[in-house]
């Protein structure tokens, strides 16, 4: 029994260790690893597209080169989709902003003593118990302008309010202060308001700034021509609070009653009936909103679909409201913040841990929220900022790079799929049938290839492109690209059809009768398809560069379609390429590697694929 045992038990161990021999060759065969083999060890175990499979893994440029085309290709087709665009999007507020989410990085030293905060596009003006001045985010207005650089000398501030490129300051003397843009005159204060020493309220708007006094009476200065309003208004001496829209003014009297502060007939001016005792209003840039002594929100104005005059419902009475550049944030009794209107930059989304905070007072406007609770700590949420900027027309260029990537690289893989396609049948009929097909094929390919490519495909994206639509002339760009690119893959694969169709195995299937049209396909091209993966991934980035220059050029895909090529084309002008240099930098390093790797992983296949090079 012990022998049969011992048997019975060597046996198992042989087994288990073939069974290890085979799993281990078999995780080497498909990972690779160190195992050193004899000649025949590999001539048994290794196919030949397993010998070009380790011959390009051993090539590390080539891999990585990969591995980065891999990560952008993944970004480019998955990003789209986290970050999906709006082509009809638009801000003019959030043009050309600096890459950067420190928008509303408050310094550490307001924590836990704000005075007052005011919010501008893309900066905001804040100050403390003690009377000083602080400044963040993007606060350059242009090479000579930066709302960072704060009059010295204003004693203790008390108020500050931030217009849309200026600033202004009250101090406990009463005294006014301004800066930051003043072409318009919004900075330069008039004599007869430097005078006044009874201001107890500030507005910065959009080219304008207004100021209020302690008897009821407003000054306006700055650009008179984008606000309706009437400066000897029978309402002056009656105002205790002023708020600004786009194009109007608006005020809240001692006796709770809203009046308009213009001369014309419009949506502001159409005030509702039966509001009650007002003891808030706010504006944002196209309506005005107010809170009466019950609790209850009106909103009227030029309201829109980014649904600011959808109030929600609240566990108690509001008692504060502010306006944001398209939503509300408001104050309820029990110190519970509520927002609503436009999210496009979440600021209409109040985070949970802030939702649930004791709110002492809250500051709003534009796209930024800033929330002080009782025991002093600054929260936030809203528009932080762009990770690579803003262009031109307020857009977000991360989010462009994403779905202008995905719409280059599905150019460039349908246009090598079009161009691969006539390549290889027309080189492979021309090569294996010779003889007057040949003659004709081939004359034809130099009729395409002689066109002059980037001239032609302009002329023809010009004269057909006007009449369609832009998807229509993005499919259009895709069969422009592949329909003027195959001479050159059917030229290879004509020359190794020549070459294959004199070998053993062609005359066999010749002998036995199989049928020419699956000789050529089934028996010859699989035999020259290396040269043919070659030739494409060198012509997907060939295309992908040809898409990039038609759009730089104007004649490519055309805006608000995103590509590549056509947001270089945006920033083709000196001023943005000296200011802006966010504009195009992006763009071209994601083009420039995407290129390079795809060019790199065809010159490692073609190295891998070619035994000659082996031998080297």
């Amino acid at each position: 029994m012990n022998v049969k045992a011992e048997n019975k038990k060597n046996d198992n161990k042989k087994d288990n260790k073939k069974k290890k021999s085979f799993l281990h060759l078999l995780f080497i065969n498909l990972f690779g690893g160190k195992k050193k083999m004899t000649a025949l060890e590999e001539e048994d175990i290794q196919s030949p597209w397993q010998v070009v499979r380790s011959s390009f893994r051993s090539d590390k440029v080539a891999m990585t080169a990969l591995v980065i085309f891999l990560i952008i290709f993944i970004t480019m087709m998955l990003g789209p989709l986290i970050h999906p665009i709006d082509l009809s999007f638009s801000e003019t507020s959030q043009q050309n902003v600096a890459p950067g989410r420190d928008m509303m990085k408050v310094p550490s030293a307001l924590e836990g003593k704000v005075q007052d905060i005011s919010v501008g596009p893309t900066f905001s003006v804040g100050v403390s118990t003690d009377g000083k001045v602080y400044t963040w985010g993007k606060t350059r207005v242009s090479n000579t302008i930066d709302v960072k650089r704060v009059p010295k000398d204003m004693g203790k501030v008390t108020k500050v309010a931030a217009g849309f490129d200026h600033a202004l300051a009250l101090n406990d003397e009463g005294k006014l202060f301004a800066w930051g843009n003043g072409r318009q005159k919004q900075t330069k204060i008039p004599d007869e308001v430097a005078k006044l020493n009874n201001i107890v309220d500030i507005v910065a708007g959009y080219q304008n700034s207004i100021v209020l006094t302690e008897d009821g009476h407003m000054y306006y200065f700055g650009n008179v021509m984008n606000n309706d309003i009437d400066l000897f208004h029978s309402y002056q001496g009656q105002l205790q609070k002023v708020v600004v829209t786009a194009d109007a003014v608006i005020g809240l009297t001692f006796d709770g009653e809203v009046v308009y502060l213009g001369t014309e007939q419009n949506a502001y001016s159409n005030i509702p009936e039966g509001m009650g005792n007002v003891v808030d209003l706010s504006a944002t840039a196209g309506t005005v909103g107010v809170v009466n002594d019950e609790g209850k929100v009106f909103v009227w104005g030029n309201i829109s679909s980014k649904g600011e005059g959808r109030v929600p419902e609240t566990e108690s009475k509001i008692v504060s409201l502010q306006g944001g550049r398209y939503h509300y944030t408001a104050l309820t009794e029990n110190g519970k913040i509520v927002s609503w209107g436009d999210n496009t930059y979440k600021q209409a989304t109040v985070p949970t841990s802030i939702a649930s905070a004791d709110i002492d007072k809250f500051f709003t406007n534009f796209y930024q929220n800033y929330a002080v609770t009782t025991e002093g700590e600054i929260l936030t949420w809203g528009l932080k900022g762009y990770l690579f900027g803003s262009d031109e027309l307020g857009r977000d260029i991360f989010t462009r790079l994403l779905n202008g990537g995905r719409m280059s690289i599905l150019i460039g893989a349908v246009a090598v799929i079009i161009s691969t396609i006539i390549g290889v049948i027309v080189g492979g009929v021309s090569g294996y049938f010779g003889g007057k097909v040949d003659l004709i094929l081939q004359r034809v390919s130099e009729m395409v290839a002689s066109l002059p490519f980037l001239p032609f495909a302009m002329i023809l994206s010009a004269l057909i492109g006007n009449s369609m639509t832009s998807r229509q002339r993005i499919v259009l760009i895709m069969f422009i690209l592949g329909l003027l690119s195959w001479p050159g893959l059917q030229r290879l694969v004509r020359a190794q059809v020549l070459s294959v169709r004199e070998q053993e195995y062609v005359i066999a299937a010749k002998s036995l009768g199989v049928k020419e049209r699956n000789i050529i396909f089934k028996h010859i091209l699989p035999n020259v398809i290396s040269v043919i993966i070659v030739s494409a991934t060198l012509s997907f980035a060939g295309s992908m560069l040809t898409e990039a220059t038609l759009s730089y050029l104007g004649f490519g895909v055309q805006a608000p379609h995103p590509t590549w090529g056509n947001m270089l084309y945006g920033a083709n002008n000196s001023i943005v390429i000296q200011n802006y240099w966010w504009r195009w930098v992006f763009a071209s390093i994601l083009l420039s590697i995407s290129v390079v790797s795809i060019n790199t992983i065809g010159d490692g296949l073609r190295d891998a694929i070619d035994p000659k090079t082996q031998e080297r």
